[in-house]
């Protein structure tokens, strides 16, 4: 008899049921957590990077909070911003490649409406004040959304899209959601006036037939790049001449199963809208335009991460390919992706229930070294947690990164406690082999249990370890599991307590 055994893409053939190593889901990178803050419920995170100082790091969240590190993200600092137009949320942060700090946002002015307009706010790095506070958008009675920002690695013009609602909330079938351009050439102080550069308007209902999630791209070229979702699915938008045109009408790339508003068990909301990434570095996929996003295509309680991408510019489009390489059923969601501008490495990360039957969440990374073909995946958050859906826990999370180093920041969420974590990557201190992370010298045994939580094998009754990651090498048990999806559970042989989990697929 034989039997095969995948984790991750890999694969055991097993004969009989004696002695065999397990493979793991994924790599286990013990790097350490630091909570920024805990104060004014933050999420809906946004960081950014210095192109030339990876050690410093400016972070924002819902609705003013502001934080900065001159160390790596080891010790943070808190400022609470202020603008003339209201801080009304979806913070956006952005360092340009002269080292000024961008800080966009919605606004909520004294004088005006909530969302009326997209805030831009503009200072040296640590200087003590905003020498720039402007807007671009301003339509009334209508209202501005969901902005993100690129800038041309040339010039330095910046460009933002965003959500226009005729109303928002209407369900009115007169009323309408358009995605908006502006662009600044001199450094946010003014920019131009908003342009609708969507064929394919949508609802306002904030739902799966509103255009929303507008992340765009800029190449060393002039181009630009936005995709979107809404109600023609995943649809692509170009721009030749620094965004003074765009193509008549959007490409559509293809259907988003379940749309990309989308329920998570124990998550007040979550969506899977696409965020639009170019390489502009000089490795050999330089140029390539990559699209991530995340769906339920394989089940409503199996949402995974998605990348395609262009080598073309956008004229044609790979396949779709999967970011998470677990072997569950579970879910994968909220992501967020960078590439590094001096390798060409692609990032994401996004929150993760791989090894676990319940709402326990994880936050994972995955890595990829040859311009999204695969991905390497790690487990980059210290423990897991349990959120609660009365909590309102914002719509994403974030990683900026260069020069081989990545800062990932999420919302974690403690029963109806928030707070902002963040993890510094450093590729050449990942870890080279999978297994179990063992934090403290005892005896464990190691248990599997189906997917509903239920103990099926005793795999070792008694294991002695010491502190450190055991590979799949190094941890030699015994089984008898029929085909199927498992997960192995390493406890502490005194109590039972469960010290690390992984997940397994058994063929």
């Amino acid at each position: 008899m034989s039997r095969k055994f995948e984790v991750f893409g890999l694969r055991f053939l097993i004969f009989g049921f004696g002695f065999l190593t397990f493979g793991f889901n994924s790599l286990q990178a013990q790097i350490p957590n630091t909570i920024i803050s805990k104060l004014n419920t933050p999420n809906e995170p946004s960081i950014a990077m210095h192109p030339q100082n990876p050690n410093i790091l400016w972070a924002g969240t819902n609705h003013n909070n502001v934080y900065y590190s001159k160390d790596g993200g080891q010790t943070w600092e808190t400022e609470f911003a202020v603008s003339k137009f209201g801080c009304g949320g979806d913070p956006v942060m952005h360092i340009n490649k002269k080292g000024d700090l961008f800080y966009f946002h919605l606004s909520n002015p004294p004088q005006g409406k909530w969302i009326d307009r997209i805030v831009a706010q503009r200072r040296s790095s640590f200087s003590q004040n905003w020498e720039v506070d402007t807007f671009t958008g301003l339509t009334p009675p209508k209202n501005q959304d969901k902005h993100w920002v690129a800038e041309n690695p040339i010039s330095g013009n910046l460009y933002l899209t965003w959500t226009q609602f005729d109303v928002y909330g209407s369900k009115s079938e007169k009323d309408f959601t358009n995605i908006m351009f502006s662009k600044s050439t001199d450094d946010g102080a003014t920019w131009s006036k908003a342009k609708d550069i969507s064929a394919f308007a949508g609802d306002c209902i904030d739902d799966d037939n509103t255009v929303e999630g507008a992340v765009p791209a800029a190449d060393k070229n002039g181009n630009l790049f936005v995709t979107w979702a809404g109600p023609k699915g995943l649809v692509f938008q170009k721009s030749t001449d620094d965004g003074a045109s765009w193509f008549t009408e959007e490409k559509i790339l293809e259907e988003i199963p379940g749309g990309w508003n989308y329920d998570v068990e124990g998550i007040y909301r979550s969506n899977g809208m696409p965020i639009t990434a170019i390489d502009n570095s000089n490795s050999n996929f330089s140029g390539s335009v990559y699209v991530s996003w995340s769906d339920e295509r394989n089940g409503t309680t199996n949402k995974d991460v998605f990348i395609k991408y262009s080598r073309d510019q956008g004229q044609t489009w790979s396949e779709t390919k999967k970011i998470n390489n677990d072997p569950t059923q579970n879910e994968q969601f909220l992501s967020w992706l960078t590439i590094d501008q001096t390798t060409g490495f692609i990032y994401a990360v996004f929150y993760d229930r791989r090894n676990h039957y319940d709402t326990k969440t994880d936050v994972f990374l995955a890595v990829s070294k040859n311009g999204g073909e695969t991905f390497e995946n790690f487990e980059i958050s210290e423990s897991y947690f349990e959120p609660n859906k009365e909590v309102f826990f914002g719509d994403y999370t974030n990683i900026a990164a260069t020069k081989g180093v990545a800062q990932a920041i999420w919302t974690r969420l403690d029963n109806k406690d928030l707070s902002l974590i963040t993890a510094r990557i450093e590729l050449n201190k990942l870890p080279k082999k999978s297994g179990f992370n063992v934090t403290s010298s005892s005896d464990y045994l190691i248990v599997a249990k189906n997917q509903n939580g239920e103990t099926i094998s005793t795999l070792a009754e008694k294991v002695s370890l010491n502190k450190g990651l055991y590979s799949l090498q190094e941890l030699n048990v015994k089984t008898n599991l029929s085909p199927g999806l498992y997960y192995l559970e390493l406890q502490l042989l005194s109590d039972k307590s469960i010290i690390d989990r992984l997940s397994i697929k058994v063929e």
